[in-house]
């Protein structure tokens, strides 16, 4: 018996299938692609490109989108920065799941903190968690603001938006930063086979 946070009693039940066969039959290595950036960075967009292109590929993903989740399973949590810290745990416990159903979780949420992004990486087995960094400055984004949460943020209307009066704390040690070289950007389907090459060069489109 054990006891994990306020659960007790409990007892890991563990599957005859394991998370290598589970690989074997997709074909592919599960892992964890987490792309995070300022709201407008571009992240839904490559997650889509990216999810896209593998399924082209014949693998299997599934994308834990940042706004999504809030409407299900983190709909109970606000922009504090506590909740933000659930919001963001849950979500790497959930492309935990996914990762070990041999699945390339792509995770697009803006995680503003290392702490938080940290913790998640710490989930997984090391190599598994591959951070990606939108690395795109804050007027670009508010430039693009597709959502109009900038504008709405500047006007005072949104508390504690990210970039604007609440900090993000770039990855200081990623697997990947994806540039944005003054006004040229490489569009979606570019970055996702920057990503991708990633992947083939580490064994992760194979079993």
């Amino acid at each position: 018996m054990a006891t994990n946070g306020k659960a007790t009693n409990i007892v890991w039940h563990k599957s005859s299938v394991g998370k290598l066969s589970r690989q074997e039959l997709l074909k592919q290595k599960g892992c964890v692609i987490w792309i995070t950036g300022l709201s407008g960075s571009g992240k839904s967009t490559l997650a889509c490109a990216l999810c896209q292109a593998l399924y082209s590929r014949g693998k299997l993903t599934y994308i834990l989108d940042g706004d999504n989740v809030r409407h299900g399973l983190n709909r109970d949590l606000s922009f504090k920065a506590e909740d933000r810290a659930e919001n963001i745990r849950r979500i790497g416990e959930v492309a935990k799941l996914f990762a070990d159903a041999g699945i390339i979780c792509i995770a697009s949420v803006i995680s503003p903190y290392r702490r938080d992004r940290d913790a998640c990486r710490e989930l997984l087995p090391e190599g598994d968690f591959i951070e990606v960094f939108m690395d795109v400055p804050l007027q670009i984004c508010e430039a693009r603001d597709p959502k109009g949460l900038y504008k709405l943020a500047r006007a005072g209307k949104i508390k504690g938006f990210t970039g604007i009066d609440d900090p993000y704390e770039p990855p200081l040690n990623c697997e990947l930063v994806l540039p944005q070289k003054g006004n040229n950007c490489a569009s979606p389907c570019e970055m996702a086979e920057t990503v991708i090459s990633y992947l083939e060069e580490r064994g992760y489109l194979q079993a």
